[in-house]
């Protein structure tokens, strides 16, 4: 589906103005929570620290060389939860993202990536300035940070432009090869499945380019025009998550696939159990196919 003229009109015209006026705002909104609930530490001021000092990186780091109004801001939440502190700076446990886009015409944020790595483990002393180094590992927590921030940045730009975050999934490359000389885990292929690597180069294999075209047909040709015409947006979005069938027939167990459906799968079921109705049978076969695990919400959705 392609947007009416007027619509084109202005969206270039958004663009022009953000290519033209400098702005000094950063490119992430970040809320950063570090929990450590579950550690006992006579400590907890280190914590506040660290969670100030995470949130100091991500929010006043220029990322990119593009320049965002206030609004534009891409927001995100990153929690970090304390499993465990081996010892004085050692740290384990697990990071979250959830990072949304708005929605064109609309207040609503649609979620382009929820995610939890469950293979957190840093090393931080207290005060410590957190600063990338792009020629070289100095620390796992900002090359974890950093790969995210890029990762967020990447699917936040294809799900405007196809394959538009190209450059920002190879930075967060750049990341993992770097950080393969640290010798922590999550960064390299032997590391197993739903690993930082695996994500990565999942992304950027054409194997599963489907998962790209798909963010940006259910985004932009879909959620984009809901205020204009919400029985095409929802055509729209149904065609971009069929698409996601071409990977399953390859990849039955494809870990973006999971990615996905964890992001998107209660937006769906908000789109098409509400609404005027679309022909959705396909889609409702293909979601109970693809990913099972979540058949009680595909059940709601209304064909």
């Amino acid at each position: 589906m392609k947007y009416s003229k007027s619509i084109k009109h202005s969206l270039l015209f958004a663009l022009f103005l953000c290519a033209t006026f400098k702005m000094s705002s950063q490119e992430l909104n970040a809320l950063v929570i570090v929990n450590s609930d579950q550690v006992q530490s006579s400590n907890k001021q280190l914590y506040d620290n660290l969670q100030a000092s995470i949130s100091d990186y991500i929010n006043n780091t220029k990322w990119t060389d593009k320049n965002y109004k206030p609004q534009e801001r891409i927001n995100c939440a990153i929690t970090l939860t304390i499993l465990e502190q081996p010892s004085t700076n050692d740290f384990k446990g697990n990071i979250s993202i959830i990072a949304t886009r708005p929605v064109y015409n609309s207040t609503y944020q649609s979620p382009i990536l929820n995610y939890k790595d469950n293979n957190l483990s840093f090393n931080y002393t207290e005060f410590q300035n957190l600063i990338y180094n792009e020629n070289s590992f100095q620390s796992n927590l900002v090359s974890i940070l950093t790969f995210y921030v890029y990762t967020v940045l990447g699917i936040d730009a294809d799900s405007f432009e196809l394959n538009g975050g190209e450059e920002y999934h190879k930075q967060a490359e750049k990341v993992i090869n770097l950080a393969q000389q640290g010798g922590f885990s999550g960064w390299n292929r032997i590391d197993g499945n739903n690993t930082r690597y695996q994500l990565n180069e999942n992304i950027l294999s054409p194997t599963y380019k489907d998962f790209r075209t798909a963010l940006y047909k259910y985004h932009l040709d879909g959620l984009d025009i809901m205020s204009e015409d919400k029985k095409t947006a929802k055509s729209n979005i149904s065609d971009a998550v069929l698409l996601l069938n071409n990977i399953y027939n390859t990849r039955p167990n494809a870990f973006l696939l999971r990615v996905f459906m964890d992001t998107k799968s209660d937006e769906i079921v908000d789109i098409f159990s509400d609404g005027p109705r679309i022909n959705a049978v396909k889609l409702k076969e293909t979601l109970l196919k693809i990913y099972p695990s979540y058949n009680e919400k595909w059940d709601q959705i209304k064909i």
